[in-house]
């Protein structure tokens, strides 16, 4: 079974949907996640601007609302035993992250290093659109420095991103975090593991 899935780090939700998916997952042994780019802003700046908190706050009628969608969102990662800082974390262009968790997955490392991102990103409020950082996170996630070092200063896996994002529109993905099973129809990540599971289940007997 092969469980797609179309992310950006920027997105608190995906952080909350890899919790879900890997519990939904848990034993399943049949089971091939492929992490797919999907960026939210793909004309990020590449220089950190306002926080993700105060970037809800502009799609809020009020201080009020906006304070409650961060609570709530904090919330919900907490439940999955996710910290997410969204008054320290800051949008910038996500591109060469994309690129680094290709890097990843050459070496069997995609989800690991994903995992570092998010954490970075979402927990510590690191820039993730510095080569410096980037170059940092992926050593600390199992690559070698050389390799993470020659993907940032090159144009390495720029069409395997393009093409993972060619490919959403071309489902009708049209958000994150968002699931293909076994090429079927798309469906959102943020559901009760429950819900995910049985999702899943059907496709995994097919």
């Amino acid at each position: 079974m092969q469980v797609e899935v179309y992310f950006d780090i920027l997105c608190p939700w995906c952080y909350i949907g890899k919790r879900r998916l890997t519990t939904a997952l848990a034993g399943r042994e049949d089971a091939e996640v492929v992490w797919r780019s999907l960026e939210l802003d793909p004309e990020g700046s590449p220089t950190a601007g306002p926080t993700a908190a105060e970037v809800i706050a502009q799609y809020q009628p009020s201080p009020e609302r906006a304070a409650a969608r961060v609570r709530h969102i904090q919330s919900l990662g907490e439940a999955e035993g996710v910290r997410l800082d969204l008054h320290k974390a800051r949008p910038v262009n996500s591109f060469d992250a994309h690129r680094l968790v290709r890097l990843g997955a050459t070496h069997g490392l995609a989800d690991d290093v994903l995992e570092r991102l998010l954490h970075g990103y979402h927990t510590e409020g690191l820039d993730i659109a510095s080569h410096e950082v980037l170059e940092k996170l992926g050593v600390e996630a199992g690559l070698e420095p050389p390799a993470v070092r020659r993907m940032l200063e090159g144009t390495e896996f720029t069409e395997d991103v393009r093409a993972d994002e060619r490919s959403a529109r071309k489902r009708g993905v049209r958000g994150v975090p968002t699931l293909v099973v076994d090429g079927g129809p798309p469906a959102s990540v943020i559901q009760d593991p429950g819900v995910l599971d049985r999702l899943l289940t059907p496709r995994s007997h097919a």
